[in-house]
């Protein structure tokens, strides 16, 4: 898809920002809503999408929501560290098919990494399932409380 599309309302997570699509939260304010991504590449892999906006990348990102919308995605980022105390974290954030974009709504993913633990790829693993999720879910939230 090219990087410069009209944004599509039936996108994945449109769908689950309007409630017709469940999630596994683990954040949500008027700004940004944060879950697990079904389909991890490490254990407590979370999306952070941005919410009253269509914007399909960060391109598209009104200037004004930026600012507040990276402010949440550095909560969760946080959220993930001390709830899952990983030796590392990868903030990644892909614009335009080529680039690796799948889902046409701005995300950020936030992967925690373990020094011995590979990462798996992008969009190629295998779904997880809401028990699997869950456990890393529940401690992001207490991390955020």
């Amino acid at each position: 898809m090219t990087l410069h599309a009209p944004y599509d309302p039936g996108n994945i997570f449109a769908q689950i920002l309007r409630g017709t699509l469940p999630c596994i939260p683990v954040y949500e304010d008027d700004v940004a809503l944060a879950f697990m991504d079904v389909f991890p590449q490490a254990d407590g892999h979370v999306l952070v999408i941005p919410k009253q906006v269509e914007a399909r990348t960060i391109l598209d990102m009104p200037e004004t929501h930026l600012g507040p919308y990276m402010q949440q995605v550095q909560t969760v980022a946080r959220a993930v560290e001390k709830g899952l105390t990983p030796d590392g974290l990868v903030l990644t954030q892909f614009n335009g098919a080529p680039a690796g974009q799948t889902v046409f709504h701005l995300h950020v993913h936030i992967i925690p990494r373990w020094s011995d633990v590979p990462l798996g790829r992008h969009g190629d693993g295998k779904m997880a399932t809401p028990d699997q999720l869950e456990p890393f879910a529940s401690r992001i939230r207490a991390a955020l409380a």
